[in-house]
């Protein structure tokens, strides 16, 4: 590519050659082919005179016509040129979509007229003033107008015009490895001949001037193009046409393989042209590989875009992982020369790994960014020499097809790269023949030693977002997978399957300084897999967490975001003095950032600790907590109101056995729901109720015929509910799941009579005291750091939340009938409102004030029995209920003064 140094100085020549000249209609030819030498571009690629009709149906003709580029309309000097550009626009209409210019310029060889069509805006100026102008044209030498495009439907668009032809080469038969690798070397040739690595267009004319409009060679062509690629300039045929010989030597692993031969018919060769046609220098190399990837599948097209991770999100993970710290370093040095050279050899001997790279968007964004700040660096050395190369990335990848999409955006976003660095420094320098590339690897990272697959390159980053998988999702190969990683480690099976990317980063960084950055879905840091995660980082690799980012909901720019929580840790086998907590005042806002001494598990500033399930309370003297009873009847002993009534009129000696089924969702939604409940039921009048008898045998004829042999025992049994866990007197009812946007879980207390379902736990033998406790704030903080989640609802726990949860120690008498009376307020406040839903009571929106202000009076009391001093915000009161579980899962407690003076020292 030629620079925009030598594109300057060929206009100025330019300016003054044709400044004086006659300029006669007739010179127009002439004119513009030594215009477009100022570019290096053939004068093969323009049509003269090129016809077309007009909107009124008579014939015209365009001047100089460059397909999908630029349409100019020339003049004789002095003529009108706001006319010539309204006749240009009468040709438009007329013209394929494709063939639609960029850009309309009218001439009268004295003044130039340019319109673009993209942004509207007009330009007008002499030719003498054609060299500080020339930058409105550098588009023609394969320059990009404007930097790429992070717009999700710019790359959707191109994503769907690949799936459109992949999907024609697959219905003709072409398919699996071949097709996935000639689609890919298609992207690479429409990527570069729109920046400028091919002649501007020259792909897009090559099929449309040497190819057959039936299509019927075009493969064949495209195949001898492949191998020219491949082929150094010096050991092609000396008689090679120029079609042929415009193309340059490309080298890389890319082009080396020999393909079958794609056969194209006409359609297909139309769809070719229409993707040529696309502008795309404006695709991102780090979205559109995901589009890319999923444009391949016919079952995901329909949500292009709806997993790939963000750029903003990639930025939340790679600036705190280095980038800060080496902006920070450079910012103090940018002044000092030699302390500068050695930054610049620092971060170009860096390396980077993605151990599940996908279609590289981390590994994209990593190295444009460090090319940025090495730019800055160039700038402040006034130097011109690149160090910082693709071959410092690595990545690892279990399916082919994106670790070829990664290969090749790696190859995009250097070029782009190059592309600003000749606009930054104006000179051009391209990595064609291709001599670098990314070390992209096609392996199952969960199987291989990173060790020895790397041979003893020392990585400095590990970065990525590996699959977000829960263990209910994994495939049988997935859990093999697991079960390699997390052999000898107890409940490993329990864990998300991006835990093994923990454990593989954190194995690989011991005895090294590599730091580690991972994108998770949230899970990882609440309810049970805590413990199992991170006992293992802890106890055995020794690990620290860095920086994390708590909880944020995904979003991207795709129509439909995917709806996943996620959170960022960052950590390595070492320890530092400062960590750096992003926090989110909800899902969907921006983080703010604090500076803390540590960041536990749960990421929390405190002691490095985390919460194992218990069976039991860990204090004796808290009524313990069971679930709610299982039916397991396929609905046949579960009745809503109207069916309750149809029931009764048919057997109406049921009525007695008839009870209020309570399950979560009707609870909160003030819905009701009956349960013929047949424990105390004798055998006759069982036998007398012949509609009863028929739903129990439904019930025993589908037990019996389950494949679960716990359920098949159950069958014996058919009049019961699988699982009967109901109290035998009142009890409080918790609901397992919960809304996010609720301040506090609706809770209550039901008599015996009431059934409580399994999506509910009971905790039997309560008093209002203990429902303070629960339904009060402090409890509820526990809940939103400890619990696990449902997408990013409450999902409530017995052996992590409740049986960990502190109780407060040493209340005196009064202070407990205060905290029932200010229990009581906020059941009798609730009745008030018989008529809202639970739902709508604890609604932020529309929960009545005098019920908000009964829960922040009870909270304050609760406050009062953990610690005289106010807790000012909920990470104090979880730090500190982090503290008295620690303190009281580690007390061995025994008869005698010792047990009882720790337990005063914990209350204190």
């Amino acid at each position: 590519m030629i620079s925009l140094k030598e594109i300057r100085e060929r206009s100025i020549k330019f300016a003054k050659e044709w400044e004086d000249a006659t300029n006669e209609k007739q010179q127009a030819q002439s004119f513009w082919i030594d215009f477009f030498k100022i570019f290096d571009v053939s004068p093969r690629s323009m049509q003269f005179e090129y016809p077309i009709k007009k909107i009124d149906g008579s014939q015209g003709y365009i001047d100089v016509f460059w397909r999908g580029q630029l349409l100019i309309e020339q003049k004789s000097k002095g003529k009108d040129l706001e006319k010539a550009k309204e006749q240009a626009f009468e040709y438009l209409p007329n013209l394929k979509q494709r063939d639609l210019p960029k850009f309309i310029l009218a001439c009268d060889f004295v003044e130039f007229y340019l319109h673009d069509l993209d942004t509207k805006q007009d330009y007008r100026f002499v030719i003498s003033e054609l060299p500080k102008n020339i930058e409105l044209f550098i588009f023609i030498a394969g320059y990009q107008k404007k930097t790429y495009k992070e717009e999700e439907p710019t790359n959707r668009a191109a994503a769907e015009l690949m799936g459109k032809l992949h999907d024609k080469l697959l219905e003709n038969g072409y398919s699996g490895h071949q097709l996935e690798l000639f689609l890919t070397r298609l992207l690479f040739c429409m990527f570069a001949e729109d920046t400028g690595i091919f002649p501007k267009n020259s792909f897009r004319e090559f099929i449309e001037n040497q190819t057959d409009e039936s299509g019927r060679d075009l493969g064949s062509q495209i195949n001898y193009l492949f191998e020219l690629f491949d082929t150094p300039n010096e050991k092609r045929q000396k008689n090679l046409d120029e079609s042929f010989a415009q193309f340059p030597y490309i080298n890389g692993s890319i082009f080396t393989e020999q393909l079958k031969t794609a056969h194209f018919d006409r359609s297909m060769r139309e769809m070719l042209l229409d993707a040529c046609a696309f502008d795309w220098s404006l695709i991102s190399p780090s979205i559109f590989g995901s589009m890319f990837q999923a444009s391949m599948d016919v079952s995901k097209r329909g949500e292009l875009g709806a997993h790939f991770t963000s750029e903003t999100n990639i930025l939340k993970a790679i600036k705190p992982l280095f980038l800060d710290e080496l902006s920070e370093e450079f910012e103090k040095i940018k002044n000092n020369q030699k302390q500068l050279q050695i930054f610049h050899a620092k971060i170009s001997n860096l390396k980077f790994l993605d151990p599940a790279c996908g279609s590289g968007n981390f590994l994209v964004i990593a190295y444009r960014e460090l090319k940025l700040l090495e730019f800055e660096v160039l700038k402040a050395l006034k130097i011109l020499t690149q160090l910082v190369h693709i071959d410092q990335f690595y990545g690892f990848e279990i399916e082919e097809l994106p670790s070829r999409i990664t290969q090749t955006a790696m190859l995009l976003c250097d070029h782009q790269m190059n592309l600003l660095f000749a606009q930054m420094f104006g000179e051009p320098h391209f990595n064609i023949p291709i001599k670098d590339s990314a070390n992209i690897f096609h392996v199952n990272a969960l199987r291989v030693d990173w060790e020895n697959l790397l041979e003893g390159v020392q990585i400095d980053f590990i970065i990525g977002n590996p699959p977000f998988l829960g263990k209910q999702e994994m495939k049988k190969e997935q859990k093999e997978d697991m079960d390699f990683v997390f052999k000898g480690i107890k409940n490993g099976k329990e864990l998300d399957f991006v835990t093994a990317w923990y454990i593989k980063s954190a194995h690989y960084s011991q005895n090294r300084k590599t730091k580690v950055a991972l994108v998770s879905t949230n899970s990882i840091t609440q309810g049970e897999q805590v413990g199992i995660l991170w006992q293992e980082m802890f106890n055995r690799y020794h690990v620290k967490i860095h920086f994390a980012h708590k909880t944020f909901k995904w979003s991207n720019e795709a129509r439909k975001n995917a709806a996943v929580y996620c959170v960022i840790i960052g950590f390595a086998s070492y320890d530092i003095k400062e960590k750096r907590l992003f926090e989110y005042e909800s899902v969907k806002s921006e983080p703010h950032e604090i500076k803390v001494q540590n960041i536990n598990p749960y990421l929390v500033n405190g002691d490095d600790f985390f919460i194992t399930s218990k069976r039991n309370h860990i204090q004796t003297f808290i009524p313990q907590i069971v679930f709610g009873s299982m039916p397991n009847d396929g609905g046949n002993l579960l009745f809503t109101d109207e069916e309750k009534e149809e029931f009764l009129k048919a057997e109406p000696n049921s009525v007695k056995y008839m009870k209020p089924l309570i399950s979560a969702k009707e609870y909160l939604n003030g819905k009701r729901r009956w349960c013929l409940w047949l424990k105390e039921c004798p055998p006759n009048e069982l036998k007398s109720m012949p509609k009863v008898l028929e739903r129990v045998e439904n019930i025993r004829k589908l037990r019996s015929e389950s494949t679960r042999e716990a359920t098949q025992k159950l069958a014996k049994f058919p009049a019961l509910f699988g699982e009967d866990r109901q109290a035998e007197n009142d009890y409080i009812f918790i609901p397992l799941t919960s809304s996010e946007n609720r301040d506090y879980i609706p809770m209550e207390f039901f008599t015996k009579e009431s059934i409580a379902n399994n999506t509910a736990s009971i905790v039997p033998n309560a008093t209002l005291y203990h429902f303070g406790i629960l339904t009060s704030k402090m409890h509820m903080d526990w809940v939103r750091y400890v619990c696990g989640r449902l997408k990013s609802d409450y999902r409530y726990s017995n052996e992590i939340v409740y049986n960990n949860f502190p109780f407060p120690l040493e209340v005196t008498e009064k202070q407990k009938e205060q905290i029932e009376q200010l229990a009581q307020n906020i059941l009798d406040i609730r009745a008030e409102f018989a008529q809202s839903s639970l739902a709508d009571l604890y609604n932020p929106l529309t929960m009545p004030p005098k019920l908000l202000k009964a829960h922040e009076t009870l909270d304050r009391a609760v406050d009062k029995l953990y610690s005289k001093t106010l807790f000012k915000t909920d990470i104090q009161r979880v730090a500190h209920l982090f503290e008295l579980n620690r303190q009281l899962t580690s007390l061995i407690v025994e008869d005698g003064k010792k047990a009882k003076k720790s337990l005063k020292n914990i209350a204190k």
